[in-house]
């Protein structure tokens, strides 16, 4: 009987146990076996961590956000952090003893649900150690190039959405300025699209560096329109121009990523100590992570899910599924790790906002600029 393992890296999103769902049940349909990796990589370093999952374990997960396998964004076989005898935390690689656990339990393939840094391993993998391996995207900051939509993506704007909608009562109840900071590191997809949902007034992106003098114009226009109140939607990547992007240092040992955060607060202080005006700060944070996946996103990690069995079946390996259209199709892993997708300056969400009298920071040089450009094109 052939044999395939599954894992989750990287942050958890709605919509990965229907992912794990749909490749149990597509590769038990063949008579495959799967087993799910823990932690990651960690069922692949300890066989004691390795689950065998069946139809009747993955029965009812589709809906139920998380994953039952548990995911990690600090477990790099390349470099993993071990405790030393000392007590001291230690970088090792040991991606030659994932490769001969791998080979030991005679998996045919690894399917590795992840963002840009967990399929940049599994690449890596692929490239160096000869591991059979399918990419499945997975990140609520729907960053990844190669692919339309990411699952998890539907799910955290929605979440973002109702907690703008909710937050316009009590802004407008007290006449205050509320800024809440939403994630999505580098990009602005779910500042952009749930603050263009939500009704905010101000939405600031890091594809736009933004200058704070505009945003209190746009408050004091708001009160020249009888408007006391204001929602200031801003992505955790987003920064003032002329400054570095605000942080909370390297985090823990083995991430890779700085850990982005407070710049929500600092608009905050910036608009209380330049309008004089009653504003407060919110931090959805992992919010956005949780919950039930949407019917959106539930449908599209099923699609994933089966498609990556396909590609196993097909022995079509290094790629990763992507969404292409309506159409599910593959692209090798080297390509879809290329770069970040960002919101286009230019793009129709960006003109919509600006169209319908939300601000985006953007100074009135930068925009003398872009319609130049714009004019150079015609």
């Amino acid at each position: 009987m052939k044999k395939i393992v599954i894992s989750t890296g990287g942050g958890d999103a709605p919509g990965l146990n229907a992912v794990i769902y749909s490749v149990v049940r597509a590769s038990y349909a063949r008579g495959w076996e799967v087993y799910g990796s823990r932690s990651g990589y960690l069922g692949l370093l300890d066989l004691d961590e390795l689950v065998r999952l069946t139809p009747e374990m993955v029965a009812d997960i589709t809906s139920t956000g998380g994953t039952i396998i548990g995911s990690t964004n600090k477990g790099n076989p390349f470099a993993m952090p071990i405790e030393n005898l000392a007590g001291k935390i230690e970088i090792h690689d040991v991606s030659d003893r994932v490769m001969k656990n791998f080979k030991r339990m005679g998996f045919i393939c690894h399917i590795a649900v992840g963002g840009d840094g967990s399929l940049e391993i599994a690449h890596r993998f692929a490239e160096e150690k000869g591991m059979p391996v399918i990419g499945v995207p997975k990140t609520i900051d729907n960053d990844l190039e190669a692919t339309q939509l990411t699952f998890g993506f539907d799910t955290a704007v929605s979440t973002a959405t109702e907690a703008l909608d909710k937050l316009h009562s009590t802004a407008k109840s007290h006449d205050r300025v509320m800024v809440v900071e939403v994630m999505g590191r580098d990009s602005g997809w779910i500042a952009i699209n749930s603050g263009i949902s939500g009704g905010a007034d101000i939405i600031l992106i890091p594809e736009i560096p933004f200058d704070m003098d505009e945003v209190c114009k746009k408050l004091d226009d708001n009160e020249l329109h009888d408007k006391d109140y204001a929602i200031v939607v801003v992505a955790e990547g987003a920064r003032a121009k002329d400054q570095e992007i605000i942080h909370k240092g390297e985090g823990e040992i083995g991430r890779s990523e700085k850990l982005l955060g407070g710049i929500g607060e600092w608009v905050a202080n910036e608009i209380s100590r330049r309008t004089g005006k009653d504003t407060r700060s919110l931090v959805l944070g992992h919010l956005q992570r949780g919950g039930s996946p949407t019917t959106f996103d539930r449908l599209l990690a099923l699609r994933f899910g089966a498609m990556a069995v396909r590609l196993a079946e097909e022995k079509k390996f290094d790629h990763m599924v992507a969404l292409t259209g309506d159409t599910m199709t593959s692209v090798p892993l080297a390509e879809a790790i290329k770069g970040r997708k960002k919101v286009p300056v230019s793009g129709n969400r960006v003109k919509t906002a600006r169209e319908i009298g939300i601000c985006l920071g953007e100074s009135g040089e930068m925009e003398a600029q872009e319609l130049e450009m714009r004019n150079c094109a015609c």
